[in-house]
């Protein structure tokens, strides 16, 4: 009987979920200020504070004043418990009696909607800052797509599969112009057609409605496109063909035979054009041109992995140029507030995609795996992190304002309907809308988990 064992890097798991659970406790904890402050200001009693959920156990907890602070067990989010207040927490017991003075529902309705939209609104307030102190710390570097006057590399096959090809220069997305190339993934996985140059013609190209949906269910998180790099040889592989060849780490192979290779793209066809046939590899080493012999196996690698050029290598070849901008104290703040924007405005692009079952975006829903494997495994990258962390505080900002019931959107609408028709839903239908609410939410959590961990719809 044979036993396969899943091989788990557990440093690595241990170093992104670290990331993950601060990540999130900062998120929720701001979140819940958001509506604790607020519901403090209009003399309502607070009557939980707490990160993570609590059934039954709680791992930590200290009652000050009239409020238990604490943390649960259950790390799927947090909450406030607001006296008078139907929520997760379903205590019909207080709303079977008349409404107190200090009690939620005995507030006026403008009172209960800005407590209600508090959470959202410090979330909004706290990518706002995040982004100006990341902007205030360390700038900004950003390649101009004009810059890659050589074309772009297609990573992804499926590139190819839509009629990508090594060397396009990317003119425009869906009639726009893409200034940045750091911009120029999300707007082809969000755009329906683009225009680029090919051999000095010009062409147009329909992008298919499910390319998303495609590149989820192929379980790859790599780009279609990069800058084209030089053949750079990054790991060898034990006993393959490149280290019988006597390749080495930081060797540049620079030709093949007789014709010269300028990119890594460019190795593959020639490798293929040549397995199983011995050829001679020029190489630079040191700075200095020697050649190798080797033997292609026969599906066009020699088993070495290439080494990517960071942006000051490619500036200092000369390959490359980046704008880079800094700011000051004062002028990192409207311009926290514009990245924002557009990070928020290309997420909901994103949710639009997922929404629409033709685009197969749906495939692509994941849960803390997915959210986890978004920071860096390999070490604490500061800037990536609060990078990361403001994104998802605008993730949870959106998502808590969409009009389903348990959420702060559903508690807005209804109090809204209230405030335009003079009526106030019942606390019955209140309860059996939260009863909803809840249930709908518990069924997305369980599918998203789910499927990052079964990858229903991935190919897996």
């Amino acid at each position: 009987m044979m036993n396969v064992f899943l091989a788990i890097n557990w440093q690595q798991v241990g170093l992104q979920a670290g990331q993950l659970i601060l990540s999130l406790s900062i998120l929720v904890i701001m979140h819940e200020l958001g509506h604790f402050i607020p519901a403090k200001l209009f003399k309502c009693r607070v009557e939980k504070f707490y990160l993570f959920f609590d059934p039954w156990i709680s791992l930590f907890k200290k009652k000050v004043g009239e409020t238990e602070y604490g943390v649960g067990w259950l790390p799927l989010g947090g909450y406030v418990k607001i006296a008078g207040m139907v929520d997760e927490s379903m205590d019909k017991e207080q709303l079977k009696r008349p409404p107190e003075d200090w009690e939620f529902r005995s507030k006026p309705a403008w009172q209960r909607l800005i407590i209600m939209i508090g959470g959202v609104t410090v979330n909004v307030l706290l990518a706002f800052f995040i982004y100006a102190m990341i902007l205030f710390k360390w700038g900004e570097t950003r390649m101009p797509i004009s810059s890659l006057k050589e074309g772009v590399w297609v990573v992804d096959s499926l590139g190819n599969q839509i009629g990508l090809r090594n060397g396009d220069r990317i003119i425009s997305v869906n009639g726009n112009n893409v200034k940045y190339f750091d911009d120029l993934n999300s707007a082809l996985l969000l755009g329906e057609q683009v225009t680029l140059e090919r051999e000095g013609q010009t062409q147009t190209i329909t992008l298919p409605v499910n390319l998303l949906g495609n590149l989820v269910e192929r379980g790859k998180r790599n780009p279609l496109l990069m800058p084209r790099v030089p053949a750079f040889v990054g790991e060898v592989t034990k006993n393959s063909r490149a280290q019988q060849a006597g390749l080495q780490v930081k060797d540049q192979i620079i030709g093949i035979d007789s014709e010269d290779v300028r990119f890594y793209d460019q190795l593959k066809p020639m490798l293929l054009a040549h397995h199983d046939q011995e050829i001679r590899i020029k190489i630079l080493r040191n700075g200095k041109e020697t050649s190798l012999l080797a033997k292609p196996n026969t599906d066009g690698t020699l088993g070495f992995y290439p080494a990517i050029p960071g942006m000051d290598e490619m500036e200092k070849m000369g390959m490359y140029s980046f704008e880079k901008k800094e700011y000051g104290f004062f002028a990192s703040f409207p311009a926290g507030v514009h990245k924002a924007m557009e990070k928020l405005g290309s997420y909901i692009s994103q949710f639009k995609k997922i929404l629409n079952p033709s685009t197969g975006a749906y495939k692509g829903l994941g849960g803390f795996k997915s959210m986890g494997s978004i920071f860096p495994k390999y070490e604490w990258n500061w800037e990536v992190f609060w990078n990361i962390t403001a994104f998802f505080s605008l993730m949870l900002a959106f998502m808590n304002l969409l009009p389903i019931p348990a959420l702060d959107g559903g508690h807005v609408l209804f109090t809204l309907y209230e405030m335009i028709t003079g009526r106030k839903p019942s606390e019955k239908f209140l309860e059996y809308a939260q009863i909803v609410g809840m249930v709908i939410l518990f069924g997305l959590l369980i599918y998203a988990n789910a499927n990052d961990w079964l990858g229903w719809g991935r190919g897996k």
